[in-house]
């Protein structure tokens, strides 16, 4: 509330001795009276400073330096959007007579689209028929302040709470009518209004209000303890019978050891604690069980989550059932395989033929075949069974005679059928394994190094397996001036090696990648 003005007398005595101004706020109100040069040295320094979010000070006339901690007058419209609220539901005017551009497909209102409409949904909406359009809802801009926008109970109506209050009062006329009544009918029985009647009522009253006070909140006055204590009338299962040799309660499954028991003269106890939990077995719960056994099963088994017993309890039973009679089809077929097999006895013996007291001796078979088993108790001298490999065998891919793996050269696998290494590659036949052996020569040098008299004898036999001739067709070499060039005598042995011995090992032993190999035992120069 703004101060009062101040006294006609000192309306236009501004130059007194107080050197007091009148100020004026930024919002058009009337400041209190201040000095204009002088300030409060004992309000701190945060609270006489303006912050840097309040914005500058305000007019140039304006000497109140406590201006931005003074709560300010609202305005009249202030207060109006203060008590201001959605008005839900309300419509605004008319409603259109045709659909218009824009406006929502399925109701033709203008104020909300298509997807925010909250009215039914068409079959074909106002923008295709042009009926039944609804009027435009009031939008309305309310402006709430920082503590309206967090407050809880912001556009809630106090009447609503009027319902919840009448069906309390309710209830406690119920309550109070019950109570009354059957006190009256005693006090009718007893003679009609004497004081004892009158004194049970009164207690009666008293009983009910306190037990109403129990079952709701309002009984404070009693220990949280006493109230989780068990009644005084539940009495424990293992203390119906106290008879030694009667029956035992099993605490681990909280079962009676004979609770199934059905004689005549059988245990109370047991009987009582069968008797109590009859329900959970009787009628479909046998059924419930089974069916939500199977659907856990199928879900571990087959990761099969469709078969739900709460989200979907049809397909479950539909499949449990075809299950069912799936198996009991295949009992039956098996149950008739075996009566035609060895036929029936007893009842069903009319049907088909019994069988022979001589067929019957041999269903138990006996033997005293000798049989020998070794370390690996597998009999002796049986047929070794060969075992499968797990990967595919006699499987010949790329137009190969033979499975990758049946060729074994230079520490690595191949392809017999052409000595190829590669697993994934084409078969060339005889043209592959000739390349193979080819580059195999130039690899290593042999064929470099022609010397000696059988120089020309080897030449001569290279030139026939070019030819297609093999070796054992050509000349053969004779053995014993073979066996001869490789022994060595005593004196060769005991006087060392010679000069022309390491000569002849030199040349022998050339390297293939030697560039200067193809020259040794040669007098020609290179020009």
């Amino acid at each position: 509330m703004p101060p009062p003005p101040p006294p006609p007398s000192r309306r236009n005595n501004n130059s007194s001795s107080n050197n007091a101004v009148s100020t004026t706020n930024s919002d058009g109100s009337r400041g209190a009276y201040a000095t204009a040069k002088e300030e409060n040295i004992y309000i701190p320094s945060f609270i006489s400073k303006r912050p840097f979010y309040a914005g500058e000070g305000g007019d140039e006339g304006t000497t109140d330096y406590l201006e931005h901690q003074r709560k300010k007058q609202q305005d009249d419209d202030d207060r109006a959007n203060a008590n201001k609220w959605y008005d839900r539901g309300k419509k605004l005017g008319p409603a259109a007579t045709k659909y218009r551009k824009g406006a929502c497909e399925n109701c033709g209102a203008m104020t909300h689209k298509t997807k925010e409409c909250l009215s039914r949904p068409r079959a074909k909406g106002a923008r295709w028929t042009g009926r039944d359009i609804q009027a435009d809802e009031v939008v309305q801009d309310v402006r709430l302040g920082w503590d309206a926008k967090r407050d809880r109970w912001n556009g809630y109506d106090p009447k609503e709470y009027r319902r919840v209050v009448e069906r309390y009062n309710q209830v406690e006329e119920l309550r109070n009518q019950l109570t009354t009544g059957g006190g009256g009918d005693g006090a009718k029985k007893g003679g009609g209004g004497n004081d004892d009647a009158d004194d049970d009522n009164d207690d009666g009253r008293n009983a009910a209000g306190e037990k109403y006070a129990e079952e709701s909140d309002m009984g404070r006055h009693q220990s949280t303890a006493t109230r989780q204590l068990r009644l005084r009338e539940d009495t424990a299962k293992y203390l119906l019978n106290l008879d030694l040799e009667s029956a035992k309660y099993d605490p681990k499954t909280r079962t009676m050891v004979d609770a199934g028991a059905v004689a005549a003269d059988a245990d109370r106890a047991a009987q009582l604690f069968a008797e109590e939990g009859f329900l959970r077995a009787s009628g479909d719960a046998e059924q419930f069980e089974r069916a939500q056994r199977y659907a856990w099963e199928k879900q571990e088994r087959e990761g099969d989550t469709s078969q739900h017993l709460q989200a979907n309890p049809t397909a479950g039973e539909y499949f449990r059932k075809k299950e069912r009679e799936e198996a009991a089809r295949q009992r039956e077929a098996q149950r008739r395989a075996l009566e035609e097999k060895y036929g029936l006895d007893g009842a069903g013996a009319g049907k088909n033929k019994p069988m022979p007291d001589a067929l019957r001796d041999m269903l138990v078979t006996e033997s005293e075949a000798f049989h020998e088993y070794d370390e690996a108790g597998l009999i002796k001298g049986a047929p070794r069974a060969v075992a499968r490999s797990k990967y595919a065998e006699d499987v010949y891919l790329h137009n190969h005679t033979s499975v990758w793996g049946s060729w074994w050269s230079d520490f690595r696998w191949g392809y017999a059928c052409c000595h190829s290494f590669i697993k994934k590659s084409y078969c060339t036949g005889e043209e592959g394994k000739r390349a193979w052996e080819q580059a195999e020569r130039q690899r290593t040098g042999v064929g470099l190094i022609e010397e000696g008299p059988g120089g020309e004898e080897r030449e001569e036999q290279q030139q026939q397996v070019n030819d297609g001739t093999t070796v054992e067709e050509a000349e053969p070499l004779k053995p014993a001036a073979a066996a001869t060039a490789k022994k060595r005598t005593a004196e060769e042995m005991m006087g060392g090696v010679t000069e022309a011995d390491m000569e002849e090992y030199r040349k022998k032993k050339a390297a293939a990648d030697d560039p200067m190999a193809k020259f040794l035992g040669r007098d020609e120069l290179v020009r």
